[in-house]
């Protein structure tokens, strides 16, 4: 007999001598297919948690350490991610809806999220980032948009439970291309034949930015500290002001009355000091000293940008978002 050939019940047929030496052979063989995947899992990513891991106290230090004036927003994300991820079993996927203006770090906490939960972070085969303007530019093409981008979840939650989805410009996109996205944000088992319970949802949006920037400096104007704000005092506002936006894709969707969203999360306009503190990371990621040289242009460059109200200059108007090419002018 070859071993390619062998039928299980041709042992019995073998004197003990044959048989015992091809059982060592085909357990020669298994061992060496466990050892090459081995090998091959290890240098290619796979939905394995060689290669998707959360690390809670590694997310946990990069928000303290690289996220500046969200002490609301670094608190949600930690306790929500932390709690999904230590779930085996949760009954729907975790929905975050980021808000907040320009600049204020809605793409970075999802890079965040991405790093500590993947390998290869946002490079990562299983994660998968949609822009409104860029990939359904044409409000007209909704239907074909719709039944692609269904298929494309569908697609990669069948490879990998574990997947996540991040939409930026979330209050441009179709209200019905939104709503295609409803059925897999649900409390099902199984969606045809797929469970989409362990995957993962984040939608970028400056819908609601207007009314968190106004409490900020209301805050501000009675001499209240930042720390004190609290979800309390922003949630409820600012689920409104996403449902009410008639300018707003996610007005005319269905995914805030159908309570599908698990955490509205609201960032900050950012002040003076948080500017100063992203252009110092900026510059410690470039491995430059903090030497005098690098102390004036830091100030430079943050004077430069543009703050609000005029007189008083608290907030900064486009948050730490043109830092990186003032840093590129100037240094």
């Amino acid at each position: 007999y070859s071993l390619s050939s062998i039928k299980w019940w041709h042992l019995f047929e073998m004197k003990p001598r044959k048989r015992h030496v091809l059982l060592l052979q085909m357990f020669g063989m298994t061992a060496f297919l466990a050892s090459y995947l081995d090998v091959f899992y290890h240098f290619h990513e796979c939905c394995r948690p060689e290669w998707i891991s959360f690390n809670r106290t590694a997310l946990e230090a990069d928000l303290e350490s690289k996220l500046f004036g969200q002490h609301i927003a670094s608190s949600i994300i930690l306790k929500a991610v932390n709690g999904f991820m230590k779930n085996k079993y949760p009954k729907k996927p975790l929905v975050l809806s980021l808000h907040g203006s320009t600049g204020t770090g809605k793409n970075f906490v999802s890079k965040l999220i991405a790093e500590n939960i993947y390998k290869e972070g946002m490079e990562s085969r299983f994660v998968h980032v949609f822009t409104s303007t860029l990939h359904f530019p044409h409000p007209s093409q909704y239907l074909t948009y719709k039944s692609q981008l269904q298929q494309w979840i569908k697609g990669n939650v069948s490879k990998c439970e574990r997947s996540m989805f991040i939409f930026d410009e979330m209050d441009k996109m179709h209200p019905d291309l939104i709503d295609s996205i409803k059925p897999h944000l649900e409390y099902y088992d199984k969606l045809d034949g797929v469970s989409y319970r362990k995957a993962i949802f984040i939608f970028l949006s400056n819908a609601g930015g207007d009314s968190i920037t106004r409490t900020a400096l209301n805050f501000w104007e009675d001499g209240r500290k930042r720390e004190e704000m609290e979800l309390k005092d922003l949630e409820t506002m600012l689920t409104l002001a996403v449902f009410n936006n008639n300018q707003s894709g996610f007005f005319h969707a269905s995914l805030i009355d159908k309570n599908l969203v698990d955490f509205f999360v609201p960032f900050l306009p950012l002040e003076y000091s948080h500017v100063v503190q992203c252009a110092l990371a900026e510059m410690k990621a470039r491995r430059r000293k903090p030497d005098w040289d690098v102390a004036v242009k830091l100030v430079k460059v943050v004077k430069d940008l543009v703050y609000f109200p005029k007189t008083e200059r608290v907030f900064s108007v486009k948050g730490c978002k043109t830092i990186v090419s003032k840093l590129d002018y100037y240094t």
